[in-house]
C-alpha cells in the first residue's frame, strides 16, 4: 500500500501490514474524517438508532469487527494495532457501539457455531440488521450465574423458555438476546445449562426499561413467559452450555478488562484539568496514571495476543477486568476530585459541552460489579490460578 492509499484506505482493505505509526495515521485521519460530529464525547451510553449512523459507516469500511478474521468480515488485527485502534476511537470521543453482537457473540458463533448460525448472524451484526443483548443475570444469579432459574423444556421441535433476566445492557434496543437457560434441572448447576440464541418478538417475550442512578435508561430486564424457539436455536450440545458461556464471558472479560474505558476517563481528566487550569497543578496525578494505564495496555496485550492466536483464555483473564476497572474508578475519582462543585451537575460543564465530571464519575461505580463483580474475580484468581483455599 502507498503512503497516498494509506491516507485514505479503500474499503476493506488490508490494514495488517502496515506499521504501527502508518496505521495509526490511517485510523487517526479516517475517524476524523467520517465520524458524526455530533456525537463526540456523549455523555452517556448511546442508544443504538443514535449511534447507527457511525456503525453502518465502521461496517462498510470493513472496521466493524476489528478483531474477527478478514474471512468472516473483520479486519483481521494482530493485538497491537487493535489497541492502536482503540485508542484512536477514545481519542476523538468515539461513542461505544452496541457491541455484544460484535465483541461477544459473533467471536462465540466463530469458535462454536454451525455453519448455518454463523451464515445466517454474522452477516446481520456486520450490516446491524441485528442487534443483541445478553441475557445472563437474574434477580438471584448475577455474580453466581451458575445459580440461574430460567428455564428451557424441549416440546417436539421447540424449547420453552420461561424466566427472568436483568440489568439487560441496551435491552430496549435490541431485537435478538442470547440467552442462558436451564434444560436439566436434576444436574449440577453448571451442568445442565443450554444457550440459546433468541430472536425478541417471540410472543410471551417481554421488555421492560431500568432507570440507572445516572438518569439513564441503559439497562432492562427481560421476561419469558412460555417463550418458544426452535430445536436448532442452541449454540454447542444440549446441557454444554456453561461451556459456551465460560468462553463468552471470557471475550467479555477480554473485552471489559480493555484499556479503552481508563483511556477515555485519563483523556477526560487531561481535557477537564486543562479547561480549569489546573494541568500544572495535576502534572504529576495525571503522570502516574498515565504508567499505570500504559501497564494495564501491556497486560491487555497478553491476553489479546492469546485470543487472536486461538488460545483459549484461562481463568487468569480476571486479573484484566479486576485492575482495569479500579484503574478506571481511580480516574474517575479524580475528575470528580478535580470538578469540584461542578461535579454535582447532570449534564456538561458551562461552555463545555464534552466535559461531564459528575456523569463520568457515575459510569465508573457499575464496572466493579457488572460481567462479574471484582470479589467473585478475586476468588477466580485465588482458587483456579493461584490454588488457594483447595
Amino acid at each position: 500500500m502507498t503512503p497516498s492509499a494509506a491516507a485514505h484506505p479503500a474499503p476493506h482493505a488490508d490494514l495488517g501490514a502496515l506499521d504501527d505509526e502508518t496505521f495509526r495515521g490511517t485510523v487517526r485521519g479516517w475517524i476524523a474524517a467520517n465520524y458524526p460530529a455530533d456525537l463526540r464525547n456523549p455523555p452517556k451510553r448511546l442508544h443504538a438508532k443514535q449511534v447507527m449512523p457511525w456503525y453502518e459507516r465502521l461496517s462498510a469500511q470493513g472496521w466493524l469487527c476489528p478483531s474477527w478474521p478478514r474471512a468472516q468480515g473483520g479486519m483481521g488485527l494482530p493485538p497491537g494495532k487493535l489497541l492502536i485502534l482503540m485508542e484512536e476511537m477514545e481519542r476523538y470521543g468515539c461513542a461505544r457501539l452496541p457491541d455484544s453482537g460484535i465483541t461477544m457473540v459473533g467471536p462465540l458463533l466463530i469458535a462454536h457455531g454451525t455453519e448455518a448460525q454463523r451464515t445466517y448472524h454474522l452477516p446481520r451484526i456486520l450490516s446491524g440488521d441485528i442487534i443483541w443483548c445478553q441475557g445472563y443475570s437474574e434477580p438471584n444469579a448475577g455474580s453466581d450465574l451458575a445459580a440461574l432459574r430460567t428455564s428451557a423444556v424441549r416440546d417436539g421441535d421447540e424449547w420453552v423458555i420461561n424466566g427472568q433476566k436483568i440489568w439487560t445492557t441496551l435491552g430496549t434496543d435490541a431485537n435478538w438476546i442470547f440467552v442462558l437457560a436451564r434444560t436439566d434441572p436434576a444436574a449440577p448447576n453448571q451442568k445442565g445449562i443450554s444457550f440459546f440464541l433468541v430472536p425478541m418478538d417471540r410472543p410471551g417475550l417481554t421488555v421492560r426499561p431500568i432507570v440507572n442512578i445516572d438518569r439513564h435508561d441503559e439497562f432492562a430486564e427481560v421476561f419469558f413467559d412460555d417463550v418458544r424457539v426452535p430445536a436448532d436455536a442452541i449454540v454447542g450440545a444440549v446441557n454444554a452450555g456453561w461451556t459456551m458461556a465460560k468462553n463468552l464471558l471470557g471475550f467479555e472479560r477480554l473485552f471489559l478488562g480493555s484499556p479503552k474505558q481508563a483511556e477515555g476517563a485519563l483523556d477526560h481528566l487531561e481535557r477537564l484539568a486543562a479547561h480549569l487550569g489546573r494541568s500544572e497543578a495535576l502534572a504529576a496525578t495525571v503522570a502516574g496514571l498515565r504508567m499505570e494505564l500504559e501497564d494495564h495496555k501491556s497486560f491487555y496485550a497478553t491476553f489479546a495476543n492469546q485470543a487472536r492466536r486461538g488460545l483459549p483464555l484461562g481463568p487468569d483473564v480476571s486479573m484484566l477486568k479486576i485492575n482495569q476497572s479500579a484503574l478506571y474508578q481511580r480516574i474517575t475519582d479524580r475528575i470528580l476530585e478535580l470538578a469540584g462543585e461542578f461535579g454535582g451537575l447532570a449534564g456538561s460543564l458551562p461552555g463545555a459541552s464534552a466535559l461531564h465530571p459528575g456523569s463520568a464519575f457515575l459510569q465508573a461505580r457499575p464496572s466493579t460489579i457488572y460481567g462479574g463483580s471484582s470479589e467473585i474475580q478475586r476468588n477466580i484468581v485465588a482458587r483456579q490460578v493461584l490454588g488457594l483455599g483447595r
